[in-house]
């Protein structure tokens, strides 16, 4: 089965994640927890040159290959042949967000975003779950934590204001396997959600 999680930045989805995959893992499932962009050695190398640096590194374009090449690597590498081993794969972003970041953020790129999809992923998840939170609270959460990467927080409130908006009618749209938890609350309630969630699906 082939796991998503999705969400703006500081929603928690990266815990969750991690908390589901040691979860399944205790239940005697063969879990591998992966991310985008990343997940496999050529991927992790465009991660660094598309989440680091100003703001204005790349166009939307440019950007949108660079995730586009980064996922089909990684679907190549990490996420197929896990698949195909019968393993269960949880994966921190995939296709959504580049629905989201780059379709939405600095005009309207979805029509391309989906074309570059179709053509080289072919892919959707089995199941998407999108952790909703408050931007406010997100944004706050996500600067808080001094790392290197975060070119995209710094585009501010506003990015991440449209960008739950956009999750959100994401959900609507793909409503066959989108599972929406309410982020604004304890990390073990939420946790547990989606826990029950998951284990449906399973």
């Amino acid at each position: 089965m082939f796991l998503t999680f999705e969400g703006i930045d500081g929603s928690g989805k990266s815990s969750q994640a991690r908390m589901l995959a040691d979860h399944l893992r205790g239940l005697g499932r063969d879990v591998v927890l992966t991310r985008e962009p990343g997940g496999s050695a050529g991927a992790e190398e465009i991660r660094r040159l598309v989440l680091e640096g100003d703001p204005d590194r790349w166009s939307a374009e440019t950007e949108l290959l660079l995730f586009t090449a980064a996922r089909r690597d990684h679907m190549e590498r990490t996420i197929e042949p896990a698949l195909a081993a019968g393993k269960v794969v949880i994966c921190d972003r995939f296709a959504d967000s580049t629905r989201m970041y780059q379709g939405m953020s600095r005009g309207n790129l979805r029509p391309l975003v989906d074309q570059l999809h179709k053509l080289m992923i072919g892919r959707e998840p089995d199941l998407t779950v999108l952790i909703d939170m408050d931007p406010e609270i997100g944004l706050s959460r996500a600067k808080g934590r001094q790392g290197t990467e975060e070119r995209f927080e710094d585009f501010g409130l506003e990015l991440q204001q449209k960008m739950r908006s956009g999750f959100l009618a994401l959900a609507d749209e793909f409503s066959d396997r989108f599972r929406v938890i309410d982020g604004n609350r304890d990390m073990d309630s939420v946790a547990r959600d989606v826990t029950d969630v998951v284990l449906q699906s399973l």
